[in-house]
């Protein structure tokens, strides 16, 4: 079984700043690919932003030069720093993860999500 467990969201106002994380625990091999995807009401999940296991990272434009996204390998950990947040980033973030559970089984796994608002 493997779990990732996002904490970190909450309000904030525009100009703001938060930092989400995600903890991934369980039957872990290795970790490949990680990423945060966000939901906003009415709306399809959009990728945020992602970074391989070997740390070249993506960000969608929207948010390319306000959030940075970072991991640390020995905690199965991801962040995102979320700074000059706009009300347009309000949505629920969820992580994601490629999970190696053996050397042979890989499988992709969610977060249950953690909601971020940003008041105007």
């Amino acid at each position: 079984q493997v779990q990732l467990v996002e904490s970190g969201g909450g309000l904030v106002q525009a100009g703001g700043s938060l930092r989400l994380s995600c903890a991934a625990s369980g039957s872990i091999f290795s970790i490949k690919t990680m990423a945060w995807y966000r939901q906003a009401p009415g709306k399809q999940r959009e990728l945020v932003a992602t970074i391989a296991s070997g740390a070249s990272t993506y960000y969608t434009d929207s948010v390319k030069g306000r959030f940075a996204l970072s991991r640390d390998n020995a905690k199965n950990a991801l962040y995102l720093q979320m700074n000059s947040l706009k009300p347009e980033d309000s949505a629920v973030y969820y992580c994601y993860a490629t999970i190696m559970t053996t050397p042979r089984d890989t499988h992709a796994y969610w977060g249950q999500g953690t909601q971020v608002t940003v008041s105007s």
